[in-house]
């Protein structure tokens, strides 16, 4: 792993929760079982102390997503398409009213975000592999948790990238959600590289839309002159970590290489960050890849792997449990089956990686920091889990 270019600060998933904290920190304790096995709850070292690790709730098929309710349980997404809510170490039966997803390859259902203002508005968003014309594409729907937490309603559709394909790989796709309310999100390359290159294809990109689908004015290309409306940058072959850094508000994604190269990028308005132009890494045959490591016009990541750890998720710490992990990324991964944690320093600038439950859970797809400042990850198997990271008792 190495750091490529001079960035500036990173960026975490921006995670919504608006009841006191302690309130959540109590529910969210509650949510392991009264009855824990020895092995629903495991100690691991690392270099800021011991870590606790409890499984919250196993029997998810290839969880992908979860969030914090602010009553404190916690909504999953599942792959095949289906959304559970977890309370007390139990899982719900699956949530009606979620709308139809094309399970394909990589695809089905994908991110949930919940609204800044859910407390009230019980508003989320979700982005999901679709079937149309062509084949298959990402979307992205609102919708709104019904008052008794079993449904969806008032489902729409808020986007829909503009070229489907019959390939099964490459849809991105998590959502992070703006200071002022607006969305931002991810769209792999869809296997066909070249499409990362063209400004007039959804394909490879960061999107930026408002929450009622409308077009922000800060976009590059609204008007559609030069490019599409909802485009913010180019050049990304497939990114699935997308945050928000709480303090600044700086914009962070981490993304999947080929053999080699997973980036995290700082993405600008109408810049593009190379792929499959430039690249640290190598075709899955061993043969190169586009122009080399570096061309005028592209930027470079803030920070790449090689060989490739596979990332599922990225968030910024900023919370009360581990005040020495102020700021850092966490990067959870799926071939490597870790949750890497990058240090920055103050200028934003990325250093020593540490790596952490390395192969002891599976595919790690999502990380998340919870409002009392402990992480919720997810494991993405047949037999997902949900678990959470606290600092383990001194004794």
């Amino acid at each position: 792993m190495r750091q490529a270019g001079a960035g500036t600060s990173g960026r975490a998933r921006k995670r919504s929760g608006t009841v006191a904290i302690l309130a959540i920190s109590v529910a969210l304790a509650a949510l392991v079982p009264s009855g824990a096995r020895a092995q629903d709850v495991r100690e691991f070292p690392s270099e800021h102390g011991t870590l606790r690790v409890e499984t919250l709730a196993t029997g998810l098929e290839h969880p992908w997503s979860v969030e914090v309710l602010p009553d404190g349980g916690l909504i999953v997404s599942e792959r095949p398409g289906r959304i559970r809510i977890v309370r007390d170490g139990k899982v719900s039966k699956p949530l009606t009213g979620v709308p139809k997803v094309a399970e394909r390859g990589q695809g089905g259902l994908l991110d949930i975000a919940l609204d800044p203002g859910f407390a009230e508005n019980r508003t989320l968003f979700l982005t999901l592999a679709a079937n149309g014309n062509g084949g298959f594409g990402t979307a992205l729907m609102r919708a709104k948790l019904t008052e008794d937490g079993t449904g969806l309603a008032d489902v729409k559709e808020l986007f829909r990238m503009n070229k489907f394909t019959g390939k099964g790989q490459h849809f991105g796709s998590r959502i992070a959600i703006a200071p002022d309310g607006s969305l931002f999100f991810g769209i792999g390359d869809r296997g066909e590289g070249d499409r990362a290159q063209d400004p007039r294809d959804h394909a490879g990109a960061i999107l930026h839309i408002n929450a009622d689908g409308s077009i922000p004015g800060s976009n590059p290309y609204r008007g559609g002159t030069g490019g599409l409306a909802e485009v913010w940058s180019k050049g990304h072959r497939n990114p699935q970590g997308i945050a928000f850094d709480p303090k600044d508000g700086t914009l962070l994604t981490v993304e999947h290489g080929a053999r080699g190269g997973d980036e995290i990028n700082n993405p600008k308005a109408g810049h593009n960050y190379g792929w499959p132009v430039i690249t640290y890494g190598k075709d899955y045959s061993g043969a190169e890849i586009g122009e080399g490591t570096a061309k005028e016009g592209l930027d470079q990541p803030l920070f790449y792997w090689d060989p490739s750890i596979a990332p599922g998720a990225l968030a910024v710490y900023r919370g009360k449990m581990f005040p020495e992990w102020d700021g850092d990324l966490l990067v959870a991964a799926l071939k490597y089956q870790l949750l890497a944690r990058l240090e920055r320093d103050d200028s934003g600038a990325i250093g020593a990686e540490e790596r952490l439950f390395d192969g002891e859970f599976g595919r790690l797809r999502d990380v998340v920091v919870a409002p009392d400042g402990a992480l919720l990850m997810v494991t993405d198997e047949e037999d997902g889990a949900v678990l959470r990271v606290s600092r383990a008792a001194t004794q």
